[in-house]
């Protein structure tokens, strides 16, 4: 099956998992009276953390919106997905190789994990690595190494005038 959304293969049979055991917990809450202590407490801290993560709406905040979810859902909250969306990267695979060699951070901290899941108060900081060659770190290898190479040049060059 095509996937409409660009989120690529990665991760899906674990996220797949995980929404199976969110489900599972939301399905067994919702047979229990609301006024019930254990339905309140565990019903409102599942909510709560599918909220703060970014896969629920604020206004979507009962039980029986957390049995509509998908796996696309989660699959947008990961760093690969948001870095791509932000336009950080060319495509999806581009966002992958940029997390995984360490160019970029989410708030002061370097992420290299593209499975990192974002949370909606960290989605706005999500930005080049300050030491990465893509932001205001030293250049790359190869570039350095053309520099070296140009500046000899320049300087055989130099001696052949006299």
């Amino acid at each position: 099956a095509v996937v409409s959304t660009q989120s690529g293969h990665y991760g899906r049979g674990r996220v797949k998992y995980t929404l199976a055991k969110i489900r599972k917990a939301a399905r067994e809450l919702l047979t229990l009276e609301d006024k019930d202590p254990r339905r309140l407490f565990e019903g409102n801290a599942i909510l709560r953390r599918l909220v703060r993560i970014g896969v629920l709406d604020e206004n979507r905040m009962k039980l029986d919106y957390v049995l509509g979810l998908k796996t696309e859902d989660f699959l947008e909250r990961r760093l690969q997905t948001q870095v791509f969306k932000l336009g950080l990267a060319k495509s999806i695979h581009h966002a992958r190789v940029l997390i995984r060699q360490k160019h970029i951070r989410v708030r002061k901290q370097v992420v290299n994990i593209p499975s990192f899941i974002v949370r909606l108060d960290a989605q706005k900081h999500i930005d080049i690595a300050i030491n990465s060659a893509y932001g205001s770190g030293r250049e790359g290898r190869v570039k350095r190494k053309r520099m070296r190479a140009g500046d000899k040049g320049a300087a055989d060059a130099d001696e052949d005038e006299d």
